[in-house]
C-alpha cells in the first residue's frame, strides 16, 4: 500500500488531523467507523523472538509514522528503508512505550532475553523484535481512537476480515515469536487463533494488561496477573 500513498505523503507539509483524516487516505467508512492508511505497518522482522501486538495505531503513531515516512520520501530514502523508520519511530511512542517498558522488565523478559532492559528492544536490540497493530491501519470511531470495544473486534465484519487479511499471514510468517497482546481485545482473537490451532497457547503472554495511560485499571490488572505472568515468561 505504501506505493499507492506516497505521493501524496510526500506532498504533505504538515501532519495536523486535517492533513491526514481526510478523503485521500481514507480506506473505509460507515456513519461510525473511519478507517485510514498509514506507513507503519508495511514490514516485517521475519527474525524477531518477540512479538508485541497492540489494536489499532492511534493518532500519535500515526501522525509520527506519516512525518517520518515525509521526511524519508523528501531525502529519497528506499522506500524499505522508510518503512522500517516508521515502524522503529512510531510503535507504541508516548507514554505507552514507557509503560510498556517498565511492565516487561518487571516480569523479567530482559533477564530471559539477557538484555539489561527492554527498552533495548526499541533501540541497539531492535532485531529481537516485531510490533504490529492487529488492525494495520488507524481505526476511529465517531472521530476517536478505536479501543477495541463498541464494537468489538470479533462483532466487526470490516475488522475481522482486516484480521484475516494482515494480521493471520503476519502470524505464520512469525510462527516461533512469544506474542504478547496489548489488552483483553487482542487477547481475545488470540484465543481464537490457539481454538483454531493456528498458533499455542504457550506462545502468548495470556493475562498482559494494555499498557496505555487510559486504560484506568493497568496497574491493579498488572499486579493481580504479575506472578502468573512470570512464570509464563520462565
Amino acid at each position: 500500500m505504501f506505493n499507492k500513498y506516497c505521493s501524496e505523503i510526500e506532498k504533505l507539509n504538515s501532519f495536523n488531523k486535517e492533513d491526514i483524516l481526510n478523503k485521500k487516505f481514507e480506506l473505509f467508512s460507515d456513519t461510525k467507523m473511519k478507517i485510514y492508511y498509514a506507513p507503519h505497518n508495511e514490514t516485517i522482522n521475519k527474525n524477531a523472538r518477540i512479538f508485541i501486538v497492540g489494536i489499532t495505531p492511534g493518532w500519535t503513531q500515526t501522525s509520527l509514522a506519516y512525518k517520518t515516512a515525509n521526511e524519508g520520501l523528501i531525502k529519497k530514502l528506499d522506500d524499505e528503508e522508510i518503512k522500517k523508520a516508521c515502524k522503529r519511530n512510531s510503535r507504541f511512542a508516548g507514554s505507552m512505550r514507557k509503560n510498556l517498558i517498565s511492565m516487561l522488565d518487571e516480569i523479567n523478559l530482559n533477564t530471559k532475553l539477557n538484555i539489561s532492559s527492554c527498552s533495548e528492544l526499541f533501540l541497539n536490540k531492535d532485531e529481537l523484535l516485531h510490533t504490529t497493530s492487529m488492525i494495520p491501519y488507524p481505526v476511529f470511531i465517531n472521530g476517536k481512537n478505536y479501543t477495541g470495544a463498541r464494537p468489538k473486534i470479533l462483532d466487526s465484519e470490516v475488522l475481522k476480515n482486516y484480521i484475516k487479511k494482515y494480521f493471520y499471514k503476519e502470524v505464520k510468517e512469525l510462527s516461533n515469536a512469544f506474542i504478547i497482546p496489548l489488552g483483553k481485545s487482542v487477547e481475545e482473537v488470540l484465543e481464537l487463533m490457539i481454538s483454531e490451532n493456528i498458533i499455542k497457547k504457550e506462545q502468548c503472554l495470556l493475562g498482559f494488561p494494555h499498557p496505555s495511560g487510559a486504560n484506568g485499571h493497568r496497574k491493579i490488572q498488572f499486579e493481580e496477573n504479575k506472578s502468573n505472568l512470570i512464570n509464563i515468561i520462565k
